[in-house]
């Protein structure tokens, strides 16, 4: 969902109980500048849930050591 910083300023209470159905980006002046999102669903799930077929059972741990490799060959 996506809502002015006015919007989310003035309701803010509707959106926190919304959050916890989906994350929310905040816009000023037509911009995105915040999103929120439910602490509760950690980014991996989040994503796991868009990946199809054998991807879908990455692990954490698998998804970590990748993004060190990564990192590490980027460096």
């Amino acid at each position: 969902m996506v809502v002015t910083a006015t919007e989310f300023k003035a309701n803010f209470g509707k959106y926190l109980e919304l959050i916890a159905k989906e994350d929310i980006f905040i816009t000023r002046n037509g911009k995105t500048v915040a999103k929120v999102v439910n602490p509760q669903v950690s980014a991996v799930d989040s994503l796991r849930g868009m990946l199809s077929g054998a991807a879908s059972d990455i692990d954490t741990d698998s998804l970590r050591e990748e993004r060190l490799l990564k990192y590490e060959n980027n460096m």
